[in-house]
This record gives C-alpha cells, structure tokens and sequence, in this order.
C-alpha cells in the first residue's frame, strides 16, 4: 500500500496502489493530505459519514475525494481514520478527524482526468490528479 507523487504540470497527481478497493480510497485519502500538506490539529476528534452511489469505482472515488475537499473548506476539517465500504456502486464511509492546524496549499477540486482504476496482481492501481 502507499502513494507517489507524479510531476505534473500545472496540477498535482498521485500514484496510489493498494491490495483492495477501500485501501485504495483511504490510500488516495492519505495522499491528498500529504500533497496539500494538511496537519490535524491536536483538540477533539470529530466524526462523519456518507454513503453515495455513482455508475463505476471511479466516480465513487471523485465523490469521496471530494467529500473530503469539501470538509475541509467549509468546516476546517480533515480526516485520518476511515471504515469504508465499496460494494457494486455503492460507497458507505465512516471517518473520524480533527479541526486543521495548518493546509500549505489548499486543493480546489479531485479530477477525472485520465482516471482509471486497475486490477493487477497486487490489488489495485490507479493515477489521480488534483486541481490546485
């Protein structure tokens, strides 16, 4: 499981692999916060859950990106512990964080621009790029 950076020329994009589908959501998670160098700050943990449906694994991972940009801008919120499941075309997430502390660069949307969500032989792979 992990994330890489990928150069990209005016946005940010990510690399993500992981051994199952919410791995590799909750990877993707982790690598948005990394890019835009959100930090939780240290006061009480918060929860929230969703659930929403979409017509393929791509779009239930747009949608849950960007639930997770919208936390963040409208509730200076971001998140680090999440229960997720994915069945068919259905996404159902429970997750608990914190208020920000600190974002180096806020990420304005998640994209579908090349996004394709593969099988291989250690899981699942897929490329994501974010609009800065």
């Amino acid at each position: 499981m992990g994330f890489e950076e990928i150069s990209h020329t005016a946005d940010w994009s990510a690399r993500i692999w992981a051994p199952d589908l919410p791995s590799l959501f909750k990877e993707a998670a982790r690598a948005m916060n990394a890019l835009s160098g959100t930090v939780a700050g240290n006061g009480p943990r918060v929860s929230r859950a969703f659930e929403t449906e979409g017509p393929d694994q791509e779009s239930l991972l747009v949608a849950f990106l960007s639930e997770l940009v919208y936390y963040q801008e409208q509730e200076n919120l971001t998140f680090d512990d999440f229960d997720l499941r994915v069945a068919g075309q259905w996404l159902k997430v429970a997750m608990e964080g914190a208020q920000i502390e600190s974002v180096d660069k806020a990420i304005k949307a998640v994209t579908y621009h090349n996004l394709k969500i593969q099988r291989n032989a250690e899981g699942f792979e897929t490329t994501i790029v974010f609009d800065v």
